[in-house]
C-alpha cells in the first residue's frame, strides 16, 4: 500500500513506484502523478526532485464497460517523452493499487498510439503490462553507419554477437548484440560521445544485450543520454523492440535482466502476440508503491 504522505498535507503528491522488479527486488523508480499536471516546466523538475528518471502524469476518464480510459505524458529532465514503457507499467500498477481489486484494465492514450493495459494482483504482488502495436525493425541503411555509437560504447565492430539493428516504437533506438553477460557488465561508455553519436543518427539511444539462452533469457544494458538518461535501470519499449526482432529468429518471448550495474536489479518481461508480421508485442513488469511524497 501506498504510504502516509510526508509533511504537511500541501504541495504535488507524487506516487514513487518501483518498476519492473525481478523476484520482488530492486526495479526503477518513477514518479507519478495523478490529476491535472502542472506546467511543462514543473514536470520536467519532478524527476530530479524525487530522484528518479522519469515521471508520468496521469489522467483518468471514464471510460465506460471496457474500463478506465487512460491518457499518460511522460517526463525526463530532458524534456517530454512520446512514450515510456516502464513508466506505463508505473502508472497502471498505481492505478489498480487504487481501485482494488484482482485484475485492473483500461485503454491507455499515449502521444506514441492506443493500446490495451492491465494489472494483475496475485499473492500480494502487482503485475502491470500492456500491448505495443507494430515494432518496425531494420538493419543499418549504409555501412559503418553506427561506428561512432559502437566506438563510444568501447565495442569494436568485430566484437559484436551478430549486427545491430534499428528499432522503433515510435522513436528509434539501435539494438546492439554482444556475446556475452560479462561483456555488457563491462561496458563503460564515453556518455558525451554517445549522445553526440546519436544524436547526429536520430537515435533516443542504445540497448546493448546479450545472447538469449534456448527459454528467452538474456541481459541488456539502455543507456539513452540523449534523453537526458545516462543509463535506465529498465526500459521496457526496447525490450519490446528486442522481442519483434528475435521473433523472426523463432523466439517467441524473452526475459531481460537489467540494472544489475546501477545496483537495481530488474527484469522486463516480453512476448510477440501472433505469428503475422507487425503482431504487436505484450511487455510486463512486476510493480510495488513504495511511497507517496508532495512537492512544494
Amino acid at each position: 500500500m501506498v504510504d502516509a504522505v510526508a509533511g504537511d498535507g500541501r504541495g504535488l503528491p507524487v506516487a514513487i513506484v518501483q518498476a519492473c522488479l525481478r523476484e520482488g527486488r530492486g526495479g526503477s523508480p518513477t514518479a507519478v502523478v495523478v490529476g491535472t499536471a502542472p506546467p511543462d516546466e514543473e514536470c520536467r523538475a519532478v524527476p530530479a526532485r524525487t530522484g528518479t528518471s522519469h515521471a508520468v502524469f496521469v489522467s483518468v476518464e471514464d471510460g465506460g464497460p471496457d474500463g478506465p480510459d487512460v491518457s499518460l505524458r511522460f517526463f525526463t529532465a530532458a524534456g517530454e517523452l512520446p512514450a515510456c514503457g516502464h513508466g506505463t507499467l508505473a502508472a497502471l500498477a498505481l492505478l489498480a493499487e487504487h481501485a482494488g481489486g484482482g485484475e485492473y484494465r483500461a485503454t491507455v492514450r499515449t502521444a506514441a498510439g492506443v493500446f490495451a493495459g492491465r494489472a494483475v494482483r496475485a499473492g500480494g504482488a502487482l503485475t502491470a503490462s500492456f500491448d505495443i502495436g507494430a515494432v518496425e525493425v531494420r538493419g543499418p541503411a549504409a555501412a559503418g553507419e553506427h561506428d561512432a555509437v559502437l566506438d563510444a560504447l568501447g565495442l569494436a565492430p568485430g566484437g559484436l554477437a551478430g549486427g545491430v539493428r534499428v528499432a522503433s516504437t515510435g522513436r528509434p533506438r539501435l539494438l546492439v548484440p554482444v556475446p556475452a553477460r560479462s561483456v555488457l557488465a563491462a561496458l563503460a561508455p564515453d556518455a558525451d560521445r554517445l549522445r553526440a553519436a546519436c544524436d547526429r543518427l536520430g537515435l533516443l539511444g542504445c540497448y546493448v544485450h546479450s545472447v538469449p539462452t534456448a527459454g528467452g533469457r538474456l541481459a541488456a544494458r539502455m543507456f539513452a543520454p540523449s534523453i537526458g538518461v545516462p543509463e535506465d535501470i529498465a526500459n521496457a519499449n526496447s525490450t519490446a523492440c528486442l522481442a519483434a526482432h528475435l521473433a523472426r529468429t523463432g523466439l517467441p518471448g524473452i526475459t531481460v535482466d537489467m540494472g544489475d550495474a546501477l545496483g537495481a536489479p530488474a527484469a522486463v518481461t516480453a512476448a510477440v502476440r501472433g505469428n503475422a508480421p507487425g503482431s504487436p508485442v505484450r511487455v510486463g513488469g512486476a510493480a510495488a508503491v513504495a511511497r507517496t511524497v508532495r512537492l512544494r
